[in-house]
């Protein structure tokens, strides 16, 4: 059982800001760490990188930029990258930056392989220079790094103290995440409410700019033309869906994460905010929610493995469904049962890389989490007897993490294959 501080630190350890993708951010930020340690102008980069990291790398936006890809973040990070700014390593990018790092890649100076690893979030970073060269490894989370050297001398290796996050189990479980969320003072937990500023900030981007699909943007047209009902329910799916749009085009603009993803703490947040601002809750209410959406998808999404097949937004839309139904006066009853509802509605979503169309995954896990809500609310849940649901919901999680990470490793494969045969045509 977790006590207070516990919980505290495990959502400041998985809830962070990030600006940009937090893969191909991964990558600069492995990158500018190792040129830090290199010190002397790079002159080529050599990258091995497991598939999961080029799967949610390679199509999307990167800040700053109008390009897309692993290229781009590589020489952003050797270029601009500053370590310590963790997931926000590429917030100072400037015109001029991109076209140095435009030349780094017109120049073929960048080379990268497929890693033969079992992590699924594995970066290997080789700056060379002149006269020497540095070499930095991220493993198991996107901000660890866990192997430095510089040309033969080792500086640090934690690779055989790497903590599989496919292996690591969090002490937690729905019932207690309850209880936190209830007993706890306010005071001890208001922090959330930052996140929900951040990311309430990129979706009003994503509404008055065009970004992406422009998913959010229509759909706020359309309720403007009378086409869509101007409710609570497309409140809160046009502004996730816009907050999605902006930061997968690459805007420049900070997003608050969880579990290392920027659409999972967007899907996590905003139908939160949504639903807080529609009945106009307090601060606290507000805050209470959010704790417990975050913590749900937090504890669903450790058991599933930072990158997977599955698609992660559905796990981000739990918590959100747990945190609206909290909102709506719900207890652990009808919280149990919208968890049942989501997980025997959008369990079979993949993940078929980072990219703007991921907005319209956010629109539907988030319509999905409403579904979910109000049939709870109303004491309806699907049933121990059909498809995964288990009548124990620790049970049933474990179901859904069990096919998304084990169950579809050949789908995982078969997506990569696809995307990769793509960009070589």
């Amino acid at each position: 059982m977790c006590n207070v501080q516990s919980f505290i630190d495990l959502i400041n350890k998985e809830v962070k800001p990030a600006t940009g993708c937090t893969e191909p951010i991964a990558i600069a930020l492995c990158v500018a760490k190792a040129k830090e340690v290199l010190d002397e102008d790079v002159e080529k980069i050599e990258l091995l990188l497991s598939p999961n990291i080029i799967k949610n790398a390679m199509g999307v936006g990167i800040p700053g930029t109008s390009q897309v890809g692993i290229h781009i973040a590589a020489a952003l990070g050797a270029i601009v990258g500053e370590s310590k700014l963790g997931l926000e390593v590429l917030s100072k990018v400037k015109e001029t930056h991109v076209n140095q790092a435009n030349n780094i890649i017109n120049e073929n100076r960048i080379k990268i392989e497929v890693a033969d690893k079992d992590c699924k979030l594995y970066i290997d970073a080789t700056v060379i220079g002149k006269n020497n060269k540095a070499h930095v490894i991220i493993q198991g989370g996107h901000t660890d790094i866990v192997f430095i050297s510089y040309n033969d001398d080792v500086l640090m290796d934690k690779l055989s103290e790497v903590v599989e996050v496919e292996d690591y189990k969090v002490a937690i479980c729905i019932d207690s995440i309850y209880r936190f969320v209830l007993n706890t003072p306010f005071d001890e937990i208001k922090f959330i409410l930052e996140g929900a500023i951040m990311n309430k900030k990129i979706a009003l981007e994503g509404l008055n700019k065009e970004y992406g699909l422009k998913v959010g943007k229509t759909i706020e047209k359309n309720i403007q033309n009378k086409l869509i009902a101007d409710d609570m329910k497309n409140y809160a799916i046009r502004l996730s869906a816009a907050a999605s749009d902006a930061r997968m085009a690459g805007c420049p603009l900070p997003v608050m994460t969880n579990s290392g993803s920027g659409n999972q703490g967007i899907t996590a947040t905003l139908p939160v905010v949504a639903v807080a601002e529609w009945l106009h809750k307090s601060e606290e209410e507000l805050a209470r929610a959010l704790i417990l959406s975050n913590l749900v998808a937090i504890h669903i999404k450790t058991n599933l493995g930072k990158l997977s097949a599955l698609c992660g937004v559905i796990v981000a839309g739990i918590g959100a469904g747990c945190g609206m139904t909290y909102l709506l006066g719900g207890d652990i009853h009808n919280i149990k049962s919208t968890i049942k509802n989501m997980i025997g509605d959008v369990s079979g979503m993949i993940c078929d890389g980072a990219k703007t169309g991921c907005a319209l995954k956010v629109a539907t896990v988030v319509e999905a989490s409403f579904n979910s809500t109000i049939l709870s609310l109303g004491d309806i849940e699907i049933t121990k007897t059909e498809g995964i649901i288990d009548e124990n919901i620790e049970t049933c999680i474990k179901n859904l993490t069990c096919i998304g990470s084990k169950g579809m490793e050949e789908t995982d494969k078969m997506i990569l294959d696809i995307m990769i045969s793509k960009s070589n045509k």
